[in-house]
């Protein structure tokens, strides 16, 4: 290891100053949404069942929430515009804005060249837990998510029900492409009800026990006319590894709620973008 300068000290000493401030990002009216949400129906409800995933659409200004059923369990979820999968959820410029791990209040964000909220969330039961002892957290943008050729990198593995593969079958089943053309869509997601966090000592991402249990959930508002798909991870509650056929696996619920007509008021989807994409010339 290279020798410490004699100002290290001083160094590390520096303050930290935050990228991106995010108190200038327009705030989405909770209050609005959850006088919507008091008389929403549900309109419909999609299944995941466990080391499998599965697709299901919300109109912008709809209600999504994912349930946990019946055991502790945690989903990957990727997002794309209903009618234009090149946009796309976008969890590095999503973590850049909120932070590692998403609660209340917190807005998915579309990759470049949209930029505009995607789904906000609207409901945590899990926002209690906060961040453990270890640097712990529930619902993270830092993962990417259990993929086959990472599992054969480090293990020789050939396994096809990682979270990448189940969302790959997903899509393609739901839109009728190819598995190669659908895998290209495939992209990082939000760990739903995943616990994880990086070592003090060496910076590696953990994952322990998801603190979820049936009935928590996750509810979002949808700002945008989504197809969405879930994939009930492998691992299970990620105690012990996320791609293995041996830890106990739960399904997960989807269900889809419309407010009343006019419940919204003039409330309407955020337009893309504004920057004029001249990039200097």
């Amino acid at each position: 290891m290279t020798q410490e300068p004699e100002d290290a000290d001083a160094r590390r000493a520096v303050k930290p100053v935050i990228c991106y401030p995010n108190d200038s990002l327009p705030e989405p009216d909770l209050a609005l949404y959850a006088r919507a949400r008091e008389a929403a129906r549900k309109v419909d409800e999609v299944t995941v069942a466990p080391r499998d995933a599965a697709c299901f659409r919300v109109k912008a200004g709809q209600f999504f929430r994912i349930s946990s059923v019946e055991g502790p369990q945690v989903g990957d979820l990727n997002l794309w515009n209903e009618s234009d999968l090149s946009e796309r959820f976008y969890s590095g410029k999503t973590r850049a804005l909120h932070g590692t791990h998403l609660s209340t209040k917190a807005r998915m964000w579309s990759s470049f060249p949209f930029v505009r909220p995607m789904a906000t969330i609207v409901e945590d039961t899990l926002d209690w837990y906060g961040f453990d002892e270890f640097g712990g957290g529930v619902h993270d943008v830092i993962g990417t998510r259990c993929d086959p050729y990472t599992g054969n990198l480090l293990k020789g593995l050939q396994y096809h029900y990682c979270c990448h593969s189940n969302l790959t079958r997903a899509l393609a089943d739901e839109t009728g492409m190819s598995l190669s053309e659908a895998e290209g869509h495939v992209h990082d997601v939000l760990n739903v009800f995943m616990c994880t966090g990086f070592t003090r000592e060496t910076g590696q991402y953990f994952m322990k026990a998801s603190p979820v249990r049936p009935g928590d959930h996750l509810e979002f508002f949808a700002e945008i006319d989504l197809l969405g798909a879930l994939s009930a991870c492998p691992g299970g509650d990620c105690s012990s590894e996320h791609s293995s056929d041996a830890a106990a696996c739960y399904p997960l619920l989807v269900e889809v709620f419309a407010p009343d007509d006019g419940a919204l008021g003039e409330w309407v989807s955020p337009p893309v973008n504004g920057y004029d994409r001249s990039h200097g010339r």
